[in-house]
């Protein structure tokens, strides 16, 4: 039986090398073989075909040959998000688990001074899908603005603002309480640009003093995870999760030494825009 052929970058995504918009960039650097020529963008492979990344043989895997596997991990400030700094500074992946013959990858980016929700996973496909806009994944943030702040900037955010990338807008905005002119909002949003919620509302003429993700898609950030500290999900989760970017539902084949929580509820947390607005 034909096996049937893949692009090159999502094997190699889903063979643990990294996201498959890295091993795209990869790909382009010239540094990734098939069958000992260069490989191009747009190459397709079977599993019998030989792959080398850097000169290293890589070991291609099947949808079958891997399990899926996502944590949460409660990112402090002072965190990259990224697995070297030439400056030394402490990287989100310093606190996370090791794995064997894989690695973890960031689904979405937070900047060092934002705090909060990040998600990683082994599987290449599933952070691709849960990243890309056209899948429309909401990200729910914590913000404290300093500054006053009227109904006619609400109305503008929720209608979108020109930015120097393109019209950005938030889904939903909720006050959520505060004094003097330190409030606190909770702000959705639908993709991942760089900084976008803090562009969104500096736009209007206010400082965002303090920033946290507190929700990705369907998963909500847990209280018992504490600032520098990774939990590992569910099955039911990442089902929730693999459901949510259009993936049918995988074993997550805990290992024996894995921390895995019991019995999570998330009652009474829901995402913003199912709060009922005030009239």
């Amino acid at each position: 039986m034909t096996q049937k052929s893949e692009k090159l970058q999502k094997v190699l995504a889903r063979s643990g090398l990294g996201s498959r918009r890295e091993m795209e960039t990869l790909i382009e650097s010239g540094v990734v073989t098939v069958n000992g020529e260069t490989a191009t963008l747009g190459d397709r492979i079977t599993l019998d075909d030989r792959v080398t990344v850097k000169g290293k043989a890589v070991r291609l895997k099947s949808e079958l040959d891997m399990p899926r596997r996502v944590i949460m991990y409660n990112k402090p400030e002072g965190e990259l998000v990224t697995r070297r700094d030439p400056e030394g500074r402490r990287t989100v992946f310093d606190n996370l688990p090791r794995l064997k013959g894989e690695r973890w990858i960031a689904i979405g980016r937070l900047d060092i001074n934002t705090s909060g929700l990040l998600l990683f996973t082994n599987d290449g496909e599933l952070a691709n899908r849960l990243m890309h806009p056209s899948h429309q994944v909401e990200r729910e943030y914590a913000v404290r603005i300093m500054g006053q702040v009227d109904d006619d900037m609400l109305a503008r955010m929720r209608d979108g603002i020109m930015l120097e990338d393109g019209l950005a807008r938030f889904s939903d905005i909720q006050s959520v309480g505060g004094e003097g002119i330190n409030t606190w909002f909770h702000v959705v949003i639908m993709e991942g640009r760089n900084r976008e919620v803090r562009r969104l509302w500096e736009s209007q003429g206010v400082t965002v003093s303090r920033l946290k993700r507190v929700r990705y898609g369907n998963i909500f950030l847990d209280k018992r995870v504490k600032a520098g500290e990774w939990v590992e999900l569910t099955q039911a989760e990442v089902d929730d999760l693999s459901g949510l970017a259009g993936l049918q539902s995988k074993s997550v084949n805990f290992g024996p030494n894995d921390q895995v929580p019991s019995g999570r509820k998330q009652r009474g947390r829901r995402p913003v825009h199912a709060i009922r607005r005030r009239r």
